[in-house]
């Protein structure tokens, strides 16, 4: 395949595995009252971009993701009270949030497709998840006593819903890069060694 139909094949993947981020993102098993859910495996097309096509081209997609989420979710900002706390939504709920799904493509070269895809899904997750905490002790911190119960609340606010997304992500995941090869040029069935 040449330079072009290759780039065309990749923008291409690019959009429908973005339509089908949004719309998955859509089915939420449960949605908390400050804004977090848990989807039914909504950033794994966006993780499966960054495991094929490699890191930067993931977070670039994934920022992508976060400016279409940020715009499902626009009434997010609300919460902020002063113009730091919303950059800090702008960018760590959001764009930021969403872009670190790249890094789910940083062990592209293991030997085991499993192996690597699963890594990289574990640390894009506790990226995001940082992102998320660092927007609830920002956002969160004028409606506390301490900085001890901000941090206390990010921490299991955000975990409630990152770690089953995460876990939820990371079973679909694994179970789609058991049988299909996503390292060849077109997605195809994995091949089993004999």
């Amino acid at each position: 395949m040449n330079q072009k139909k290759k780039r065309i094949l990749k923008i291409a993947e690019s959009a429908v595995m973005l339509g089908l981020a949004t719309a998955l993102s859509m089915v939420m098993l449960f949605h908390l009252p400050a804004g977090g859910s848990v989807t039914v495996f909504s950033m794994l097309p966006v993780l499966i971009i960054a495991y094929r096509y490699g890191f930067l081209w993931g977070i670039g997609v994934g920022a992508i993701y976060g400016l279409i989420q940020m715009i499902l979710g626009v009434s997010a900002l609300s919460y902020a009270t002063n113009a730091l706390a919303a950059v800090c939504i702008i960018l760590f709920d959001y764009i930021v949030a969403f872009g670190v799904l790249g890094f789910g493509g940083l062990f592209r070269k293991f030997k085991s497709q499993v192996a690597g895809f699963s890594i990289g899904v574990v640390i894009a997750c506790v990226l995001r998840f940082l992102c998320h905490f660092l927007t609830g002790v920002t956002v969160w911190a004028d409606y506390s006593d301490g900085m001890w119960a901000v941090v206390s609340y990010s921490l299991v606010y955000n975990g409630s819903y990152m770690l089953p997304e995460m876990l939820i992500t990371l079973v679909v995941g694994v179970a789609v890069v058991s049988v299909l090869d996503l390292r060849s040029d077109s997605i195809r069935p994995l091949r089993r060694s004999k």
